[in-house]
């Protein structure tokens, strides 16, 4: 196989990667909380080829002399946009939009190994009974959400419930109301470490290259500093037109190597007919 038809394949493998990050960016274009991804390319290896001597070049040159060859390019990184999307009215007293870039609420999930920490800015939450007239404050798909203490627990037997700007949960019971837990909203300090993760969430990277502390990729954040929209929700931060424009150039680069890969095989047989 000629070097070109090696650089195209290795290339259309890592577009349709791409291919598959846009079109989980336009299948979520409607899910609550949910935050773009973006595909970032870098170059593989470069390979200098000498074809000149010093004697053949008359003009001093900047570039280094002969032909630069590339092995294609790979997908580097998968970054996330966490800035905020637009808000939907619910009038739902559990719904909480978070309005301030890179806050997210934390969502305790099950693993292999016990539990872990996730973070989310899906704000649509439910209450769960969990025996003994309680009830758990947990997301759309029952993970419990985290408070200041760990989980929010509250006893059954009121009358409403509403949660504050600063994520304080106020409970309406008949003796009068009560403060009985508050959301933890934390800040992705390095948005970029994060890993998307299953139920529209990210967690910490697995395999820290840099050896950040987790206090260095997300904090928590004061009281003051938490600002929460109650009865709506955050739609996704997709923008379709973009996400359209990037599949249309994404399809067009894949047809591109097929075709130099094609055109590389052509060659190839007019060059062993030749020989022939």
């Amino acid at each position: 196989m000629s070097r070109s038809m090696i650089q195209a394949a290795v290339t259309m493998g890592q577009l349709q990667q791409k291919l598959d990050i846009i079109g989980n960016n336009l299948a979520n274009s409607n899910t609550s909380g949910y935050k773009t991804r973006n595909a970032e390319f870098s170059s593989l290896l470069m390979q200098q080829i000498n074809n000149l001597d010093e004697k053949h070049t008359s003009v001093p040159r900047m570039t280094p002399e002969g032909i630069r060859s590339g092995s294609g390019a790979k997908l580097g990184a998968v970054t996330l946009d966490l800035t905020k999307g637009t808000l939907q009215t619910t009038e739902r007293s559990l719904d909480a939009a978070l309005l301030t870039d890179n806050h997210m609420f934390q969502v305790e999930m099950p693993t292999d190994e016990g539990t872990e920490v996730r973070y989310t800015r899906a704000g649509n939450f439910y209450l769960n009974p969990i025996g003994g007239n309680q009830l758990m404050l947990t997301d759309s798909n029952g993970a419990p959400v985290l408070g200041e203490n760990g989980r929010i627990v509250l006893e059954d037997g009121f009358n409403g419930l509403t949660i504050a700007e600063n994520g304080t949960i106020i409970v309406d019971r008949e003796e009068g109301q009560s403060v009985e837990g508050r959301i933890g909203i934390v800040e992705a300090v390095r948005p970029r470490m994060l890993e998307a993760s299953e139920n529209n969430t990210f967690r910490l990277p697995a395999d820290d290259e840099l050896n950040l502390a987790a206090d260095e990729i997300i904090r928590e954040v004061a009281v003051d500093d938490v600002h929460i929209q109650t009865g709506a929700l955050e739609s996704s931060n997709v923008d379709m037109q973009k996400q359209m424009t990037d599949m249309l150039m994404v399809q067009r680069a894949y047809q591109f190597n097929g075709q130099s890969i094609s055109l590389s095989d052509q060659m190839s047989g007019l060059v062993n007919q030749l020989r022939s």
